[in-house]
């Protein structure tokens, strides 16, 4: 792990800053004190930080960038879009920002329903790294994701991720037309900041064709999503055809 915390509480320790998840930042600090104003309690306020960072920030895939200052919680928040291992640095930063110790962990996931350019980009389906947190709430670690966005799900036509601060939540593993969308391959475990150096080497090998498709970074989020929707009607077309052809025989 990097960014090794000071010694402090299994939980204590989680509220501190650090290099990437900078919950210390005066434009995070007024985000997250905005956000959980009013909120009656730590699980209140977990939840309204959950919802303004999956929806405030819309993800793109083609914005994953590696360069350090992408990572920071504060640059994510003032870009307004980033890719799950950011997003999940803004939700450790306002979570922290708001008194609730929040860890970052990663898995290895298989992602059935990525866009054709995004695959041809990576090289495979399989995303390494991909980010979500960990809430100590009510006495225990609670797992969220915020990464896609409501918009996008909707584009995408996959169950947007809920969240009520006592139960976990991953993505779900099938879309709303019950096709594969999201397959857990391994748990990398949590960590107290980005693993930045674990990360830059793990794409280096497994995303060799990344480098040379740079371009592909400075598309936008709008883009992005445009291309889910496409992609996400041609297989519902698909899946209308299949079914037509099965009548008929």
């Amino acid at each position: 792990m990097t960014s090794t915390p000071p010694a402090m509480s299994d939980q204590t320790e989680y509220l501190q800053p650090s290099r990437f998840v900078d919950s210390d930042h005066p434009d995070v600090i007024a985000y997250a004190g905005r956000v959980a104003a009013g909120a009656q309690d730590p699980v209140d306020k977990a939840v309204r930080l959950f919802y303004a960072v999956r929806d405030d920030i819309r993800y793109s895939a083609y914005g994953i960038q590696l360069d350090p200052n992408s990572l920071k919680a504060s640059n994510v928040l003032d870009a307004g879009y980033g890719w799950c291992v950011n997003k999940s640095s803004l939700l450790a930063a306002v979570c922290r920002a708001a008194g609730i110790p929040c860890r970052l962990g990663y898995a290895d996931v298989r992602n059935h329903l990525a866009t054709e350019k995004l695959l041809q980009w990576i090289g495979t389906d399989v995303f390494y790294f991909h980010g979500y947190n960990e809430l100590w709430l009510e006495g225990r670690w609670v797992k969220a994701t915020v990464a896609f966005n409501r918009r996008l799900c909707e584009k995408a036509r996959l169950h947007p991720l809920e969240f009520d601060g006592r139960s976990d939540s991953l993505y779900h593993p099938f879309d709303l037309e019950g096709r594969r969308h999201m397959e857990y391959l391994n748990d990398r475990g949590h960590y107290f900041d980005v693993p930045y150096e674990e990360i830059v080497e793990t794409f280096s090998v497994k995303y060799p064709m990344m480098r040379e498709a740079a371009e592909l970074s400075k598309a936008t989020a709008a883009q992005f999503e445009a291309e889910i929707e496409a992609e996400a009607a041609r297989e519902a077309a698909r899946g209308e055809d299949d079914a037509n052809t099965t009548s008929d025989t």
